[in-house]
């Protein structure tokens, strides 16, 4: 087990306890030589060592090898990808060192980072729309003109003495007038952009929320049990039919109609992930394309976010969640999550995973679900109990935007930046609608298998562009046997596998023809 991380945890620790090199040595039954290459990261530990160490030091093993802390590596790797600390010079283990002496630091950096982030996001909407928006313009145009005539009159009144009394009222009442509706525009501007800043999604709020997710290692057993409650009410009311179930389920409990909007009501209607739910009305409404595998996760979904309202409640009262915003967005990722549980139940999708080793478009067709909700379930499956292949998953579409992510230990996601161009989840959008592999060597010796295919969102009229995600799963190598993936690949040649990096500019291929960025840690 490999951690670059490792050695300054145990030197840290051990300098806490008051423990010698030679000392702690003696108590491992290895020499003290050793211990110190082990401290200065120039041998790795794994196996039982692992485990004495953690006794001999009072730590769990998780906190010791750092699984615990790799997603706040990851992210203070990331953070010289911005063009802000281009003139920073860092050493390529200083987010390893920073971490394991003192991960509070390392948190409050990237907090202030996330802060910072937040605020140039909230610049960039608003002088967007200052640019952009014709209300504002307007308003803006109409502010200055009221300014020029209240400024032309009081100048009048002030440099002419030679006024009469009614032309002096009549120029009293064009600035007083004038004031009046000055101070108007801009009480509208004040209310408006008051309206942006609690329309515009914080930055802050979904970084939270990924941090709550991942914190939990994207499994919750309360939700789980929730999702096996909601089902089993299902059966009772229609077994053979799911949509039924949860149609009549929803018209029982909540008193929600489901209403499947026409093609000619489609075009103009908004909605979000194919369904909208207006809550007023009691009205649960899709789209003509919306296909059936998404109508019925939004039912379960819907259900399982009014059933378990409390349950919801509870799980996000997390000090993670420091505002109603990132409360509300994990509200809305749990009650999917629940959704899950209900249609992929834990033990017999589990058991259907491995016997057709992962194979998703099985999975997909045995569950009549999508692709996407599949590879959603499969990233889930983290009870310690019974735990699937530890997967990390990426969705992002054609452009590159990156709109969800779960990381996995040695697999580093960005979060700040593009991903590398070479990974099958961008290939994929070359062969729409088949499974692209591959097997990815990373600059530090990692391996991973990963998989992609792309998921289009079919458009509701001839005029519609059709939305188009390409989503990737990745898995360590030496899980890559147990998939369907792994079939014909050669694990066993050094040149079998790609190379590949997280980011250019992590990246320490220096001769990449892909490459678009130096690497942050490159000689300046």
């Amino acid at each position: 087990m490999a951690n670059a991380g490792i050695g300054y945890r145990i030197r840290e620790q051990r300098k806490r306890l008051g423990l010698t090199q030679t000392g702690l040595a003696r108590e491992l039954d290895i020499s003290a030589s050793y211990l110190n290459l082990i401290e200065a990261n120039k041998r790795a530990v794994g196996g039982r060592l692992v485990n004495r160490l953690a006794r001999a030091l009072g730590l769990d093993v998780e906190v010791l090898t750092g699984a615990a802390e790799q997603r706040l590596r990851d992210d203070l790797r990331e953070l010289p990808m911005d063009p802000v600390f281009r003139y920073v010079k860092l050493e390529p283990n200083f987010a390893d060192e920073v971490v394991a002496r003192n991960p509070e630091w390392a948190r409050m950096m990237l907090t202030l980072y996330r802060a910072y982030l937040d605020g140039n996001q909230a610049l960039a909407v608003l002088s967007d729309r200052l640019n952009r928006d014709p209300w504002l313009q307007a308003s803006v145009h109409r502010m200055l003109t009221h300014i020029t005539t209240i400024r032309s009159t009081s100048e009048i009144l002030v440099e002419t003495d030679q006024l009469d009394a009614s032309r002096r009222s009549r120029f009293e009442r064009v600035l007083h007038s004038e004031s009046a509706r000055l101070t108007e525009a801009a009480q509208q501007m004040v209310s408006f952009f008051e309206l942006q800043n609690t329309t515009n999604p914080s930055v802050a709020a979904s970084e939270q929320v990924d941090e709550f997710i991942i914190g939990h290692r994207n499994y919750f057993p309360t939700l789980e049990d929730a999702g096996q409650q909601l089902r089993r009410e299902l059966d009772n009311l229609d077994p053979g039919n799911r949509d039924n179930a949860l149609a009549e389920f929803l018209a029982a409990e909540f008193g929600i109609r489901i209403d499947n909007v026409g093609t000619e009501r489609t075009a103009t209607a908004h909605f979000t992930h194919h369904a909208r739910f207006d809550p007023e009305n009691r009205l649960l409404s899709f789209p003509a394309n919306s296909p059936v595998t998404t109508r019925r996760f939004q039912m379960a979904r819907t259900a399982a976010e009014l059933t378990f309202a409390d349950t919801l409640a509870a799980v996000v009262d997390d000090p993670r969640l420091s505002s109603d915003t990132a409360r509300q967005r994990a509200t809305h990722a749990l009650g999917s999550y629940i959704a899950g549980a209900v249609l992929l139940p834990y033990e017999p999708f589990l058991e259907d995973a491995e016997n057709c080793r992962y194979d998703v478009e099985i999975l997909r067709q045995k569950y009549d679900a999508g692709y996407e909700q599949v590879c959603h379930r499969l990233v889930t499956l983290r009870n310690p109990r019974a735990e699937g292949v530890p997967f990390a998953f990426l969705r992002v579409d054609p452009s590159g935007y990156i709109s969800k992510r779960f990381p996995l230990f040695g697999f580093q996601l960005p979060r700040f930046g593009h991903a590398c161009p070479l990974w099958p989840v961008f290939t994929a959008f070359q062969t729409p609608g088949r499974v692209v592999r591959q097997l990815a060597e990373f600059s530090d010796g990692h391996r991973f298998l990963m998989f992609a295919r792309t998921v289009t969102k079919r458009a509701a009229t001839f005029s519609a562009q059709p939305v188009m995600f390409s989503v990737m799963l990745a898995c360590d190598a030496i899980h890559a046997d147990r998939t369907v993936y792994s079939e014909g690949l050669d694990f066993q040649s050094d040149g079998a596998a790609l190379p590949v990096g997280a980011t250019c500019r992590q990246c320490e291929r220096t001769h990449c023809q892909h490459r678009q960025e130096a690497p942050v840690t490159a000689k300046r």
